[in-house]
């Protein structure tokens, strides 16, 4: 491992990247200014930063809202797309000089380490990660990458086609809920999809995904898609659901979530990109992703960063992004998860 921090972590509006493909700037690498007062003067004369990011895609709108409301002077753009859409677009950017992203999110573990030994990241230099609440020690890595958000993936259900509800994973396994009545996330190209089913095969009963894909359920390509179809009636329920869920249940759906006794849970990362053509705007969305105002907007019904941040969290729990694991990125490799994506294609597309 490259940090102490990782070390311990171990143990333990919206445009498409089409879109913004070509607009890229040969000013990455750019001086950051001196004193955080400069880089905020600095940041209003860029007038503009970018971000690309995994999260969900309501949260980004809020992140953009509440940013452009604080700092009126800088236009936020975010890019929202999976790990297997972002992260070569991020390598091509850094490879080429010409940077479009200012600031980046992920949860891919193994690309964050791998990114270590690279020339990837800039220092960030806010003051709101100094503050206490924040548990700097606990939250950054080398001074480059920053806790910003995290979720935990538990089982929902639509209350009108299951009015009894869930109780245990087992109960996802029952004969009136086989034949597409379930949905579950294809974890092609998503090292995160792929520990979490490693994960929860032992945690959520033994070959329990083995026994899930008998169940023949429809697949989906995010967690995101299959929150829309529990609340809209198209499948009944899912296994494999996070808390983005909750943003259905708040507008009004029939759906209901709980987080089982062993659930698996995935924090996000970000980083100012080295390439970053807007270097002083992009440590003051760094900073702000960390405030709360900014943990409100992106951990908007996820697990926040700081404790007390109003629209936040699951009820009636007060974990916080810290307290949910990066994944082994031993096990995250590339070999390995295109392996076991092999594996997964057999059981649940065979």
């Amino acid at each position: 491992m490259k940090t102490k921090r990782l070390a311990a972590l171990l143990a333990g509006g919206l445009f498409s990247v089409a879109a913004l493909a070509g607009c890229g700037s040969d000013s990455g690498g750019g001086e950051v200014a001196g004193s955080w007062d400069e880089i905020l003067k600095a940041a209003d004369k860029e007038g503009e930063v970018v971000i690309y990011g995994t999260v969900a895609p309501d949260n980004l709108e809020r992140l953009k809202k509440a940013f452009e409301k604080k700092y009126p002077e800088i236009k936020l753009t975010y890019v929202r797309g999976t790990d297997a859409d972002l992260l070569p677009k991020v390598e091509i950017e850094n490879q080429t000089g010409r940077g479009t992203a200012d600031v980046h999110m992920t949860t891919d573990a193994g690309w964050i380490d791998r990114s270590l030994d690279a020339d990837y990241s800039a220092k960030i230099v806010g003051p709101s990660f100094d503050n206490a609440d924040y548990d700097r020690e606990n939250s950054v890595i080398d001074d480059q990458w920053f806790l910003t958000s995290a979720t935990v993936f538990g089982m929902a259900w639509n209350t009108a086609k299951l009015p009894d509800g869930l109780k245990t994973p087992e109960d996802l396994l029952a004969s009136n809920l086989k034949g597409g009545k379930i949905g579950v996330t294809n974890p092609a190209g998503i090292p995160t999809y792929v520990d979490m089913y490693r994960k929860i095969n032992v945690d959520f009963g033994e070959n329990f995904v083995d026994r899930l894909a008998s169940s023949k359920p429809r697949v989906y390509d995010s967690a995101v898609a299959i929150g829309q179809a529990i609340a809209s009636g198209e499948i009944w329920a899912s296994p494999t659901i996070g808390t983005t869920i909750l943003t259905e249940k708040a507008n009004g759906a029939p759906v209901e979530f709980i987080v089982p006794e062993k659930p698996f849970g995935v924090p996000w990362y970000s980083h100012v990109l080295s390439s970053s053509p807007h270097p002083n705007a992009a440590q003051v969305l760094a900073d702000f992703l960390v405030t709360p105002e900014g943990q409100a907007a992106i951990s908007h019904d996820f697990i926040p960063c700081l404790p007390n941040v109003d629209g936040t969290g699951v009820a009636g729990s007060d974990l916080l992004a810290q307290d949910v694991p990066l994944g082994d990125p031993d096990e995250l490799s590339s070999d390995s998860v295109a392996s076991y994506q092999k594996e997964w294609e057999k059981l649940f597309l065979g």
